[in-house]
């Protein structure tokens, strides 16, 4: 797009009272047979602000007896084209604005699981609730530990939280929306790329602009992995938690599921709390193994791809 043109559009979408400034000039230029236009023919029409600001924009330049327009026909395509742009930007802008709001809003349900959840962490540290969570979760898991090696249990738990935290992903995550997001900030980068290879720097000041703008999709995909994360970490912990009671994590504590030493691959037979990965215990590893594994399993045999994928346009 020409710098007149564009200068044009810029001017007229910032100021609406602009357009009749410029369209008035535009009428005076056409009917003077040099071309030009001189501030005594349309200071009945334009304020000496608006006057000024054509001619500081570039737009008016000097002319022999007066001044006349940079170039009148991009002028004429920068009044034509600019209703349509705005109309335009008008209706992304609103497009936007909803689709933001839509992805950003999370229902009571998910703020109160947050609340929970963020409650649920003091149970790491603070061992009168890790034991009340721990009693209370030993009325489903206890019977399961007595009836197979705890190896076993934490293979079933493993499997159990693939599940239900791909199936959380799947239903909470909008990934249609998200590969939009991902589409809109490639668009802005290429367009950037282009514009700063052709020397605009008019396109160069309004895509910053609207990679400022664009700062609400990043926190709109942000929203949108959170969300399931809060489910997850919600029906998680309680196990993990469980997990440190039966085991017998923290000071002075004591196991409260039968176990015997694990066997892990590359390392060997090892107690549940002794260190392998530096200061990761036996049990975190074992559990983390059989997570990825079954995830991995279940999002093939269920055909769920986490993955945002570009649009076809």
């Amino acid at each position: 797009m020409a710098r007149t043109e564009q200068k044009v559009r810029d001017l007229v979408g910032d100021d609406d009272g602009m357009r009749a400034a410029v369209e008035t000039v535009l009428s005076h230029v056409d009917g003077d047979a040099e071309g030009e236009v001189t501030w005594v023919d349309v200071k009945g029409d334009l304020t000496s602000g608006q006057w000024g600001r054509l001619i500081e924009r570039g737009i008016l330049v000097e002319g022999d007896a007066g001044f006349r327009l940079a170039d009148t026909e991009e002028v004429r395509a920068g009044l034509n084209g600019s209703t349509d742009a705005a109309a335009a930007s008008t209706t992304t802008s609103t497009s936007s604005g909803d689709d933001e709001v839509e992805s950003s809003s999370w229902s009571k349900y998910d703020k109160g699981a947050a609340v929970v959840t963020v409650a649920l962490f003091a149970g790491y540290s603070w061992a009168p609730l890790r034991n009340l969570i721990g009693t209370a979760m030993d009325v489903a898991l206890g019977p399961l530990a007595e009836l197979m090696p705890f190896y076993a249990v934490v293979m079933i738990l493993a499997l159990a939280t693939g599940l239900y935290s791909t199936l959380l992903q799947a239903n909470l995550m909008d990934m249609e929306k998200m590969s939009k997001y991902q589409d809109r900030m490639k668009d802005i980068q290429n367009r950037r790329k282009k514009a700063k290879e052709e020397g605009n720097d008019a396109e160069l000041d309004r895509i910053q602009e609207e990679q400022m703008e664009a700062m609400g999709d990043q926190m709109g995909m942000f929203k949108e992995q959170f969300r399931p994360m809060v489910w997850i970490m919600f029906f998680t912990i309680p196990v993990f938690l469980w997990m440190y009671w039966g085991i017998g994590i923290g000071a002075n504590a004591e196991a409260h599921v039968p176990l015997q030493n694990l066997v892990l691959p590359l390392v060997g037979e090892v107690a549940w709390t002794d260190q392998v990965l530096g200061p990761i215990q036996a049990w975190i590893v074992w559990y983390f193994l059989c997570s990825m594994g079954f995830t991995q399993i279940i999002r093939k045999g269920l055909n769920i791809d986490m993955t945002p994928t570009a649009s076809s346009s």
